[in-house]
């Protein structure tokens, strides 16, 4: 894909100083560094949530074992209302044929 070298980069500071000028340029560095600061904390916090998640599905699966038969039913009913659920049960199924068949061509 596209790489930025020095050049590119030159070429697009001087773009930048023309349109905005010099005095508005701390202006936007700062405004610049401030969202990035707050994009990063932002995705932070989700990876923080997102690992807690998975310790807690992972320290409890006794939780998961003892939930009865209905509920394992309304919870399988709810996954398959999912939009693309069924779709991609389907694909699976077909990749998991093509895998057994190409399998079963290649020891021959």
């Amino acid at each position: 894909m596209f790489t930025f070298g020095v050049p590119e980069l030159l070429v697009i500071l001087v773009i930048v100083l023309i349109i905005f000028g010099g005095k508005r340029l701390p202006e936007i560095g700062r405004a610049l560094g401030k969202s990035i600061r707050e994009f990063k904390g932002a995705t932070g916090k989700d990876k923080d949530e997102i690992s807690t998640w998975i310790k807690d599905d992972t320290e409890t699966p006794s939780s998961a074992e003892s939930s009865t038969e209905n509920e394992k039913d309304f919870i399988q009913e709810q996954v398959e209302n999912i939009p693309g659920v069924k779709e991609a049960q389907e694909i699976k199924k077909t990749a998991s044929k093509i895998k057994a068949a190409s399998r079963f061509f290649l020891k021959k």
